[in-house]
């Protein structure tokens, strides 16, 4: 007789069926995740990244393929920076997080260098925690966590992210490192590159605060425990143990300036820059906890919902259209499902496709059609401010155009 299935397992297995058979879920990263987090009301995106879909091939299935995307030859020169900044155990990284973040603690030699190497995030995610927890228990050395996996619950589904590096201070303390190819000039790179970062940097941090209160909610034995059974982290969606008077370990501090290592002017030299990300990291929070739980979403889809790109264009859209979406000029830097949803912004008449400001003045009006019958008087109540705004406004125009006649 099978086991009856949990709510997670029956999750897993509903997100599953609206991937689509056979089709590999496609990993949700910290750069998804910021931009779903600044469009929360989009549940369109939301059940799309919660269900692994491929949005750029469900985009191109649809008609409106992407158009941005990181070039092959950006890749290769990124990776091969980030390999010159990580050399030698991670020398040069070490030097910079103490020269920018940590002066007064002694200079980086030795520092330790763990192996992160398990199978699947799950098994990645259970190792780097053990290597934290054991960090915690032990300071007073560098520890370089190069390429960690953290896991993060987004609208109650877990997501597993994957930073650039995370550094251990003497003082027990954690720093998340990006590494980016775009370059510092003069001391100062891009500001919206830099807040893209500061951003992704943000999710990372978050996830590592799951990790600290774990960490701080666990009796002092279990902190320092090594072996097999502290290598399985509780689910990243469990609230941490209550803790109880002087049995629990102090949770360690995830410091919230994270270190941004660039190239230096037009050279391949690294750079870096203490970037603060608290208050993108308030945003993120906020946002993320306005998230429509996925399986809500979920639930209230038509049954047989697919969003595999093999199924034919009308069913496809179809599906995809059941799902409601919250469209806004910043998603084509974002979504690869932006061209789309603007075509059906627009033929719907959306204020929405004109801005988030725009459609934040004219309140109940949802419409072009409804704001302009509102200007020419036709509809609309006359005690709202934005139907007066708009009379006003035409009022205005016409008389500059009558002036303008004359």
């Amino acid at each position: 007789m099978p086991l009856p299935r949990t709510r997670g397992t029956a999750l897993r297995h509903r997100l599953a069926e609206l991937r689509g058979p056979d089709v590999p879920a496609k990993a949700l990263d910290a750069r998804a995740l910021a931009a779903l987090a600044a469009n929360p009301g989009c549940a369109r995106r939301a059940i799309l990244d919660g269900a692994g879909v491929n949005k750029a091939a469900l985009a191109s299935a649809l008609g409106s393929p992407s158009a941005f995307g990181q070039s092959q030859f950006a890749l290769t020169r990124g990776n091969a920076f980030e390999a010159k900044v990580k050399a030698d155990g991670g020398a040069e990284l070490l030097r910079l997080v103490h020269e920018k973040l940590d002066r007064s603690a002694e200079p980086p030699a030795d520092a330790r260098v763990p192996d992160l190497t398990a199978t699947g995030p799950q098994g990645r995610t259970a190792r780097t925690e053990l290597e934290l927890r054991g960090a915690a228990a032990h300071p007073g050395a560098w520890t370089l966590l190069d390429h960690p996996m953290l896991a993060l619950d987004v609208a109650g589904s877990p997501a597993f992210l994957e930073p650039d590096a995370v550094v251990v201070h003497p003082d027990g303390s954690w720093t998340v490192v990006e590494i980016k190819s775009f370059p510092l000039l003069d001391g100062s790179a891009d500001p919206a590159k830099v807040g893209a970062a500061a951003r992704q940097a943000a999710v990372y941090v978050l996830a590592l605060e799951e990790v600290a209160a774990r960490l701080g909610a666990e009796p002092e034995e279990a902190a320092g425990t090594e072996g097999p059974s502290a290598a399985v982290p509780p689910a990243p969606a469990e609230a941490p143990r209550t803790r109880s008077g002087q049995d629990t370990a102090a949770a360690p501090r995830v410091r919230h300036r994270v270190l941004l290592v660039c190239p230096r002017d037009f050279s391949n030299l690294p750079a870096a820059s203490a970037v603060d990300i608290r208050k993108q990291r308030a945003v993120t929070a906020r946002q993320l906890a306005r998230l429509t739980r996925i399986e809500d979403i979920a639930d209230a889809l038509p049954e047989g919902t697919c969003f595999s790109p093999e199924l034919p264009a009308e069913e496809l859209t179809a599906a995809v259209e059941s799902v409601p979406a919250t469209y806004a000029p910043e998603c084509l830097s974002a979504c690869e499902l932006a061209f789309h949803c603007r075509t059906r912004s627009r033929q719907a008449g959306a204020v929405t496709s004109l801005g988030r400001p725009v459609r934040a003045e004219l309140g109940g009006l949802t419409t072009v059609e409804e704001v302009l019958a509102a200007a020419r008087g036709e509809a609309g109540d006359p005690g709202d401010p934005a139907v007066a705004a708009l009379r006003r406004a035409a009022a205005l125009r016409a008389e500059a155009l009558e002036a303008a006649c004359r």
